[in-house]
């Protein structure tokens, strides 16, 4: 059982370490915080840690660092998580306001947390869920090609390049705009198949091959957004902070490369009292990534939850990357429920 003061030593440890990536000793402790005891009763607090496997010394006769466990202790008695301040508030409203779609929204949110927070910021994409079909436009390329845009009432875009038989006239384009749109606009993505089955049935009969065409374009966006996407942002700060790693860092990256694995860890992590789920080194459970912390936290568009999530060392600024991670979550879900 850690008495309070040891709580508050260990506490002293986290901070320190995460600000100087030094082992932290008594004196150091005495001498920056104000715990009005003797370094020699600091020692024995220390000591009591050791004995909770809650920090150990890397080195003989060196100060201590936190252990996984002590980190989870750490963040399991973070009495106050630190608020954004105003500019950042202002700096998120004004950068999320910005995106022009879904896509870009997502990719924004990425880049703006790991500015944020120096970590990897990842960002999962809703499934199909409540998402329904806003519109859907055909645009005539030429050379027998035509471009077929889904537009989703969440603000997300999906892209098809039609390789078709024949040019289309303006009249064609239109006639079939209108007859797909009087068939799935409105309806939710994950009903679409039946929809397209019966596309070919609304228009002319020449028009039957480009309407095939775009049944199949529309299949395959379907079939894209019932698989799990994530997209991230600040890989290279885990270079910048590659002392924290020790041997190879290169698992980690084959790790966040192989994305079935986040998905997998980001699923089963529940948020605790801060909104916030917290894994630490191994209670990830993968060898390749036991060396780093993974934070989450929900956001919602068009109904749907999806998954927030930060990745660096476990040698992290928590209660920061805590309040940063939900704070902009906060303000993507807002920004998807204004769209």
């Amino acid at each position: 059982m850690v008495s309070q003061r040891g709580l508050e030593v260990l506490r002293a440890i986290v901070q320190d370490y995460v600000s100087s990536r030094e082992p932290v000793g008594s004196k150091a402790i005495v001498d920056r915080h104000q715990f009005g005891v003797s370094a020699a009763t600091i020692r024995n607090d220390m000591a009591l840690l050791e004995e909770e496997e809650l920090i150990v010394a890397p080195h003989t006769s060196s100060g201590r660092v936190p252990t996984d466990k002590g980190y989870r202790l750490f963040v399991d008695h973070l009495a106050e998580v630190k608020h954004i301040s105003s500019s950042q508030k202002q700096a998120i409203d004004h950068f999320l306001d910005e995106s022009v779609d879904f896509d870009e929204l997502l990719g924004r949110t990425v880049r703006l947390l790991s500015q944020l927070t120096n970590q990897v910021a990842i960002v999962q994409y809703p499934t199909l869920g409540a998402t329904r079909v806003r519109h859907i436009e055909l645009v005539s390329l030429g050379n027998r090609r035509a471009l077929c845009i889904v537009i989703t009432d969440n603000g997300r875009v999906e892209q098809r390049l039609l390789d078709l038989d024949s040019d289309l006239s303006e009249e064609e384009l239109a006639e079939l705009r209108a007859s797909i749109n009087a068939q799935v606009a409105g309806k939710l993505l994950s009903e679409l198949a039946d929809s397209v089955g019966s596309l070919s049935k609304t228009v002319s009969p020449q028009l039957s091959s480009a309407t095939s065409h775009i049944a199949t374009a529309l299949s395959e966006s379907i079939q894209a957004n019932r698989q799990q996407k994530l997209v991230m942002a600040g890989t290279a700060n885990l270079v910048r902070t590659e002392d924290d790693f020790h041997g190879s860092i290169y698992p980690v990256l084959d790790a966040i490369e192989e994305q079935v694995i986040l998905l997998k860890l980001l699923s089963e992590m529940k948020a605790d009292a801060h909104e916030v789920a917290v894994s630490i080194g191994r209670e990830h459970g993968n060898s390749s990534l036991e060396q780093t912390s993974l934070l989450a936290t929900g956001y919602t568009s068009a109904g749907e939850s999806a998954t927030l999530g930060l990745l660096g060392p476990t040698r992290m600024d928590y209660s920061n990357n805590i309040a940063s991670i939900r704070a902009v979550a906060r303000y993507l879900t807002r920004v998807l429920d204004a769209q």
